[in-house]
């Protein structure tokens, strides 16, 4: 009997299983089985090292379908990415994303079908990457830009109307590709508050340093 099992990795506290999750269902999957790495970095980590990620490996049948929210869920980088793709194609395993609703088909038999789908995969794969470094680097400008401004600051302004794990939450779905309503809602937030943080996060947190918080 094939099933549909849902691959969700995320690499925060704050980030959630449930969330990728509802996502699924309410995209239209029915999942059967949900495989979970928590804490483990997307952009460090292969899938087959990390914990329950190479678990897909083996459990994984031929008609089985594996869903993830975007294909960047399935590697490190570009060519793990296309590897882990192509691994599972060629053990007649469907691969589908909730974000656009992409399919991945190891079936198909026509020449021209499996070098348009090749090329999908590959450009797909590239993005994730490219993805994955834009997120890198705004990180990292982003703690260069917190060094800088590391001092005491004399007048504090209004207090902030978020919490820190109100704050890392919303970065962390804003990285994932959420939605302001969406994040409003799941932190209970304005949606003014989100688009602040959204339009400059070091901000953000520069005043709750400033609050102590």
């Amino acid at each position: 009997m094939t099933k549909t099992i849902l691959y969700a990795r995320v690499s925060t506290n704050d980030q959630t299983a449930a969330h990728q999750e509802t996502q699924a269902r309410a995209a239209g999957f029915e999942i059967d089985e949900i495989v979970v790495d928590e804490g483990v970095s997307g952009v460090q980590v292969p899938l087959a090292e990390r914990p329950q990620g190479k678990r897909l490996f083996d459990m994984l049948r031929k008609g089985d379908t594996l869903v993830v929210r975007w294909v960047d869920r399935l590697g490190r980088n570009y060519q793990d990415v296309t590897d882990t793709i192509r691994h599972f194609m060629r053990k007649g395993v469907l691969i589908r994303t909730v974000i656009n609703g992409m399919t991945f088909d190891g079936s198909a038999s026509d020449p021209m079908q499996a070098a348009v789908r090749d090329a999908l995969v590959a450009f797909m794969a590239a993005m994730a990457q490219a993805q994955a470094e834009a997120t890198k680097e705004a990180q990292k400008a982003g703690i260069e830009h917190a060094r800088a401004q590391n001092r005491t600051r004399v007048y504090k302004g209004r207090k902030p109307s978020y919490t820190r794990k109100e704050l890392e939450t919303v970065i962390a779905m804003l990285t994932d590709g959420a939605g302001t309503s969406e994040i409003a809602k799941v932190t209970g937030l304005t949606r003014q508050t989100v688009l602040r943080i959204r339009a400059n996060q070091t901000d953000a947190d520069d005043a709750l340093k400033a609050w102590g918080l």
